[in-house]
């Protein structure tokens, strides 16, 4: 429950100011945010909360998208090649706390990581606004 007050926090203070590449050279850049989604899609596998949603996931696929769609958000030089999210999410019915145990995942992957606090709020900052998207119960 702490993350949450903690993406809370963040949505109703907005994003910290960070230079156009600052995220994308704090997550470890390409290879960084490789190492991130690895730990990241492990987690969510593993968790009982959210676990079962990814049980037919083309996970090499995952990864991949996932990790164009935070280079792409960390300012990086990428492109994202995957589906809409709410084309993605749709028909999966994910609770909205289904959504913040995935949050919890993606920090703690951010954590083991040494992500730098100011970093991993600013992504999760950019984040934040998939959910309309993603949530669909």
């Amino acid at each position: 429950m702490k993350r949450f007050a903690m993406l809370c926090l963040l949505l109703a203070l907005g994003s910290p100011v960070l230079a156009a590449d600052e995220v994308y050279q704090g997550l470890g850049q390409q290879p960084g945010i490789v190492k991130i989604v690895d730990t990241f899609v492990t987690l969510l596998q593993a968790d009982a909360r959210v676990g079962h949603s990814f049980g037919e996931a083309d996970v090499p696929h995952l990864k991949e998208k996932l990790a164009e769609q935070f280079c792409v958000l960390a300012g990086g030089p990428c492109r994202y090649t995957g589906k809409e999210m709410a084309t993605i999410h749709d028909g999966l019915n994910i609770t909205t706390a289904q959504f913040y145990a995935l949050v919890e995942d993606l920090q703690i992957a951010m954590e083991r990581h040494g992500i730098a606090s100011r970093i991993q709020n600013k992504l999760l900052a950019d984040l934040a606004p998939m959910q309309r998207d993603v949530v669909t119960r």
